[in-house]
């Protein structure tokens, strides 16, 4: 792997890397300002946990994509990344 295919993937997963900061930044406020809601106008009905728990759901796997944790790990990448280079050589 060459200088320019190296800094090009760290591109790209510091672009990965920042948009999941952001994600989590809008996450954060979001259901911040709708616990603030839910306690104003119902405090009795907790209804801000649906949109927590379901968007919390999201936020995990798009974390685990981004850090590459578990099964779809640094080697599974290198694997895969190896494997299309040589299905684009024979055609």
């Amino acid at each position: 792997m060459d200088e320019n295919d190296r800094y090009e993937r760290a591109r790209k997963r510091v672009e990965n890397l920042k948009a999941f900061y952001i994600h989590l930044t809008v996450y954060v406020l979001v259901n911040i300002m709708l616990i603030i809601i839910n306690m104003v106008t119902e405090p009795n009905e907790l209804w801000f946990i649906y949109p927590l728990v379901g968007w919390g759901i999201g936020l995990i796997a798009h974390g685990l994509s981004v850090f590459s944790v578990g099964l779809f790990g640094p080697a599974w990448e290198e694997k895969k990344i190896k494997e299309y280079m040589d299905k684009d050589k024979r055609k």
